[in-house]
Formats: structure tokens, C-alpha cells, sequence
């Protein structure tokens, strides 16, 4: 029973991919409002409607890899803790610089993804929206560390915007020359411009 679920599951991975590829390269060369849903669907092998057990748009196409994006920040967040030599910031900035460093073996697949969403109205609004969620966990683990209800202090929410901030600033600067340069880069030096301010938010006791 078992092997089956595996089996299963590997093959829902499968076409969760070819799902994507297929969507990534249509849209790079027809623009993805010239690329339909039903010619994704063709060139990935499956139906219209076996798309949208995948996916509920073709945003959610470019923006696939967003909950495992999600993930890698929260458990760099959350497998280092502020004591009384560091303040939430420090730890924010380090766990940052870790996902961007991350990001860096997959400079293209990430590169493609990105490049759309910036050419794209819907899909960067589309984008936001999911950002939010990324605001809430981390303006969530930010107000554990400080003691505090996140929903009601504003310092957590403050925080967590601004790293976020910091992270999307990054990602367009490291754009801007093809992914030539070192994403961690230029995480590093957004958050050190923030630091001045945010670096004074007390350390946790």
C-alpha cells in the first residue's frame, strides 16, 4: 500500500512539473497572455482539466514554487533563535542571506520565474498577494521571539514588512543584470541600509 502511495505521488510530482515547464516555455515564447491554458495542457500531455487539478490559474503556474519558498525562510527562522546578544534583525538578516545563498543553485529556474512576474501585471499582483501569507509567518515567528501577539503589535508586522521589503528590493536589483551578480549580495547590503533603524529593536531576555 505503501509503495503504491509513493508511486502515486511521484508520478502527481511528474506532471506537476511538466505541468510547469511546459507553462514557463510557452510563456517565454509567446508572452503569457499569448499562451493559453488548453496549449499548456497539450504540450505537457494532459487535458484542460487535468491542469486544473494542478493548478487554479496560470499565475499559480509562474508561482508554483512559492510554499516551498516559504518553507526554507520559516526554517531558517525558526532553527535559530534570538538570545541577549542578538536582536530579531540579526537573525532575520542571517536567515535571509541563507535562503538567498540557497537561491543561487537555482539562478535559472528562479530567474525565469521572476522575469515573468515582472513583465506581467497579473501574475505580479498575483505575487503580492501571496507575499502576504510570507509577511504573516514571519511577523508570526517575530512576535514568539519578542514575547508578543504579532495581530497586535505592530513591531512584529514592522519587521517583517520590511525584511520582506529587503528580500524584493534584492531580487529586482539581482534582475536588473541577468542574475549575473551574487543574490546574497545584495541581500546583505538591504538589509544593512535598514539596519540603522531596525537594528536598535531590543534583543530578546
Amino acid at each position: 500500500m505503501q509503495e503504491t502511495s509513493s508511486l502515486r505521488s511521484r508520478k502527481k510530482e511528474r506532471t506537476r512539473r511538466a505541468i510547469e515547464e511546459a507553462a514557463l516555455e510557452l510563456f517565454e515564447e509567446r508572452g503569457f497572455d499569448g499562451a493559453t491554458i488548453d496549449e499548456i495542457a497539450a504540450r505537457a500531455d494532459i487535458s484542460p482539466r487535468t491542469f486544473f487539478h494542478y493548478f487554479p490559474s496560470k499565475e499559480d503556474v509562474v508561482l508554483a514554487n512559492y510554499a516551498a519558498r516559504l518553507e526554507r525562510i520559516v526554517t531558517a527562522l525558526t532553527s535559530r533563535t534570538p538570545d541577549g546578544a542578538e536582536t530579531p534583525w540579526v537573525v532575520l538578516r542571517s536567515a535571509f542571506l541563507a535562503v538567498a545563498a540557497d537561491y543561487e543553485s537555482e539562478r535559472m529556474q528562479l530567474l525565469r520565474r521572476f522575469l515573468i512576474i515582472q513583465a506581467t501585471p497579473s501574475v505580479a499582483a498575483r505575487n503580492l498577494q501571496l507575499q502576504a501569507t510570507w509577511e504573516e509567518a514571519v511577523a508570526e515567528i517575530v512576535g514568539r521571539w519578542l514575547g508578543t501577539d504579532a495581530t497586535e503589535d505592530l513591531r512584529p508586522q514592522l519587521v517583517a514588512g520590511a525584511a520582506l521589503a529587503a528580500m524584493r528590493a534584492s531580487i529586482r536589483s539581482w534582475l536588473s543584470d541577468g542574475g549575473k551578480s551574487r543574490l546574497p549580495d545584495h541581500v546583505a547590503r538591504s538589509f544593512d541600509l535598514m539596519e540603522a533603524g531596525f537594528g536598535r529593536l531590543p534583543a530578546v531576555t
